[in-house]
């Protein structure tokens, strides 16, 4: 792979500026591909310009002007030999002013606006028309870029790319032949220099042929890459787990309520891959209460038998004191040994807890990213469960696994559904199970959009339902005043709620309180000490109090779908008819009009994820799984789902019958960022 570095014609500063879009290499330069393109191709007489199209005008400067009123700005009236228009500048330089000269001759290309004097064009692109000045020949492309590079120095380096770089196929010509695509070098051509009859719109959707051979060759790498791992992982070793005779069916003779269909089908999977001698990777999705902490806990019972230990990592305190606290009342009457470790724990209870663990006493330990610290040392680690595992980072993941020899085996829980296509691509090196049905009994969650002005109405209703012994949430965005973001703040919010419900006793949590405090505070909660709570997002995941039924979302027009949707999962817990009350501010934007439509008219998890997918793209959704995962840069899931699918199904064919065309592919679409040189 050729670096930047070894081209002579590229100076350090450009090197440096390439590297802060990510760039290292030819064949990134390459593919660093255009947003859109201008049409310089031809010239238009003053006369012809049309109000709202974009032109290029050749002429000479007849009159120039700096005016201060309404404000400051260049104005300019440019000439040809059929009329005059005028060019205005609000933002300018010297250089630009001098340029401006009356009688120089420009050549100037920007959007035709109505102006007070006819046709004008503001901060057109301006070019000195010399005695050998030519038309080009190609749509000019514009490129993403940073300070410092400009799009002329960009297009120089990429032409320069287009010669040197190796533009041969990797693969075998008949992949390409179902969809009839061109080469990799013929694309690469039509994109970066666009023939001047090409269809400009089809261009910047990116649904001509060229972008879409290069999507499905990302698409292919991401798939070859993902697969790749996942046999890695098949010829590792793992501990073979027996399924279990006693301990599991004893939990579930114990529970008070029969498990779902959708959960006895997940956990078969699950004892299933833990019978094998490698280790498992199944990612355990399921809506908000949908029941997957019990059969997490079958899959801990199926390990304990066998003779290994587990570690079940949560990313908060409060999510993992509640998982504690409910493993303790399932698993205590099986003589299970249960420890607790976080960060926050006092040294003698922390030196007990890891003392249990080292010694193999400590049968199934829970706990926060405590557990993969370097100080913790397990003495038989067999299974490691991770929920919400998007909120832990790849490194962090893999810290917990190698706590284990062998290879414990790994099982990760979302209560974020994840929709399809992004399940197929950036998730599958993993094995997916979905419990995709409620326990019998959970109440719908009543949905209600309300504008701000009416908070009055809203705080009678919060009255209400604590008179009649139900509990409350109302969850603000911010902690403490912003200067960029005015909104209304927990702390605030806070104050305002004792001085409106005097006769009620009113809990405040956020995420900057010490970890001993958030617990205290949950605990009242749960215990209905507390009436209502105002909390910040803490309390997005795993909170499970029964008795709130009522939840009011401070700006919900700010937040995410997938967001809103986990925070309203805090209430219909219970038997009680549950509502959650969505705050907003008037003047919503059309985005965040679409949102909240999305949120109240759905309780679907999965159509909520897939709408959010839609509205703000993977690289939201994924959160901190994207460091292990190169991001698409060409391909969209939902546009090229059909190029997707033949990938999918092309990765394991490729992988057995042309490893070695397999290893070029990669090399190409999926270059080390560590490619990057400092200069």
């Amino acid at each position: 792979m050729t670096k930047l570095c070894e081209i002579h014609s590229f100076s350090k500063p450009l090197i440096a500026n390439l590297n802060k879009l990510g760039i290292g290499n030819l064949q990134a330069l390459l593919l660093h591909l255009p947003l859109r393109y201008i049409d310089e191709t031809h010239l238009t007489a003053v006369r012809d310009l049309r109000l709202g199209e974009s032109a290029q005008v050749e002429g000479e400067i007849v009159h120039a002007e700096l005016t201060y009123k309404p404000r400051k700005a260049l104005i300019a009236r440019l000439e040809d030999a059929s009329g005059q228009f005028t060019l205005r500048f609000l933002h300018f330089y010297h250089s630009q002013i001098a340029a401006l000269k009356v009688g120089n001759k420009l050549r100037v290309y920007g959007e035709v606006r109505s102006g007070f004097f006819g046709y004008e064009m503001v901060h057109p692109t301006c070019k000195a028309v010399g005695a050998s000045s030519f038309v080009a020949e190609t749509l000019t492309p514009v490129y993403p870029t940073v300070a410092g590079l400009t799009q002329g120095a960009l297009r120089k380096a990429i032409g320069i790319a287009l010669k040197h770089a190796d533009l041969s196929e990797t693969l075998p010509a008949y992949i390409y032949q179902t969809f009839q695509f061109p080469s990799f070098s013929d694309s690469l051509q039509a994109l970066h220099h666009p023939a001047p009859q090409a269809d400009r719109q089809a261009l910047e959707n990116k649904t001509t042929a060229e972008w879409q051979r290069l999507a499905f060759d990302e698409l292919l790498a991401q798939q070859l890459s993902m697969r790749k791992h996942y046999a890695r992982r098949r010829s590792v070793d793992a501990p073979q787990f027996s399924p279990s005779k006693n301990l599991v069916s004893a939990l579930l003779k114990s529970l008070p309520f029969a498990l779902t269909q959708a959960q006895q089908k997940v956990a078969l999977e699950i004892e299933h891959d833990l019978t094998n001698a490698h280790p498992m990777q199944r990612l355990l999705q399921g809506d908000v209460g949908s029941g997957k902490t019990i059969v997490a806990c079958m899959a801990a019972l199926q390990s304990i038998e066998s003779g290994w230990q587990v570690a079940f990592m949560a990313p908060t305190e409060i999510l993992a004191e509640q998982h504690y606290q409910k493993m303790l009342l399932w698993l205590t009457p099986l003589n299970i040994q249960i420890a607790w470790l976080t960060g926050s724990q006092s040294k003698k209870d922390r030196e007990l807890a890891m003392h249990s663990i080292a010694n193999g006493s400590a049968q199934l330990i829970v706990g926060t990213h405590a557990l993969f610290q370097e100080a913790v040392q397990f003495k038989q680690l067999g299974l490691a469960m991770i929920d919400e595992q998007h909120r832990f980072g790849v490194q962090q993941r893999l810290a917990l696994r190698q706590k284990g020899q062998p290879e414990p085996h790994q099982l990760m829980m979302t209560a974020t559904p994840i929709p399809r296509t992004l399940s197929m691509s950036y998730y599958a090196d993993l094995d997916v199970s979905v419990i995709n049905e409620l326990p019998p009994g959970r109440t719908p969650i009543v949905t209600k959009l309300v504008s701000d002005v009416r908070r009055d109405e809203i705080l009678q209703r919060v009255r209400e339902s604590c008179a009649e012994g139900h509990q409350a949430y109302w969850v603000c965005p911010l902690i403490e005043d912003s200067e960029t973001l005015q909104l209304v703040t927990a702390n605030d919010t806070y104050a305002l709620m004792q001085e409106a419900f005097p006769e009620l006793q009113v809990g405040l949590i956020h995420g900057r309180m010490k970890a001993a405090e958030k617990q205290a505070v949950m605990a009242a909660f749960s215990r209905g000490d507390l009436q209502l709570l105002v909390a910040t997002t803490v309390i997005e995941v795993g909170v499970d109090v029964p008795n709130a039924s009522l939840m009011v979302i401070e700006h919900a027009e700010r937040m995410g779908l997938s967001q809103l949707h986990q925070l309203r999962g805090r209430v219909g817990r219970g038997a009680a008819k549950s509502t959650c009350i969505l705050l907003y501010q008037n003047k919503l934007s059309e985005t965040a009009r679409a949102r909240l439509k999305v949120i109240y008219e759905s309780n679907d998890g999965f159509a909520i994820a897939q709408a959010d997918l839609n509205l703000r793209g993977p690289g939201e959704f994924l959160g901190v799984r994207q460091s292990g995962v190169p991001m698409l840069k060409i391909a969209d899931l939902n546009r090229d789902l059909a190029l997707l699918q033949t990938a999918k199904t092309l990765a394991d064919q490729l992988l057995h019958d042309y490893p070695q065309a397999v290893e070029q592919h990669l090399a190409r679409w999926m270059a080390d960022v560590s490619q990057l040189v400092k200069v």
